[in-house]
């Protein structure tokens, strides 16, 4: 019985391990890409004269911050719902992740152009806060071992 318990409970902390470094993985591209994301929403609009001189006109094209929007909804989804039902059950970071998609698109697609370069990089920093939120949780320990 005792080996079966002590088999039981290693398996569950392998898998808890494995799923927690793929999330935690997840995590790190999801914050680097909202950060780029919001990077990219604030100095575009500043240096938007000098991109055609260096060559780098295309990261003004609407498709690319629509792209990167893209990749980080879906690395966002992908991180925190894994997380959330292998192993923290907690919707904050939901939550965060939200609000930070809310506020990029109120910003891309509102036609309020005045806020766009203040509502998007704000927003892409709650995106990766919200990754930092789902990396924070999936670090305590829910199979009751330390």
């Amino acid at each position: 019985m005792q080996w079966c318990c002590f088999y039981i409970c290693n398996l569950s902390i392998t898998c808890f391990m494995a799923i927690s470094k793929t999330t935690q993985n997840l995590d790190r591209i999801g914050v680097t890409a909202s950060t780029l994301c919001a990077v990219h929403c604030a100095l575009v609009p500043i240096f938007i004269t000098a991109l055609p001189l260096l060559g780098l006109e295309f990261l003004a094209n609407e498709w690319v911050e629509i792209s990167m929007i893209i990749v980080s909804a879906i690395l966002g989804t992908l991180s925190l719902s894994l997380s959330y039902r292998k192993q923290h059950h907690k919707l904050l970071p939901f939550i965060v992740l939200i609000a930070g998609f809310l506020l990029i698109g109120t910003g891309h697609f509102s036609g309020l152009h005045k806020l766009e370069p203040i509502l998007i990089p704000i927003g892409g920093i709650i995106v990766a806060a919200a990754h930092v939120v789902n990396w924070r949780l999936n670090r305590t320990c829910t199979h009751g071992h330390h």
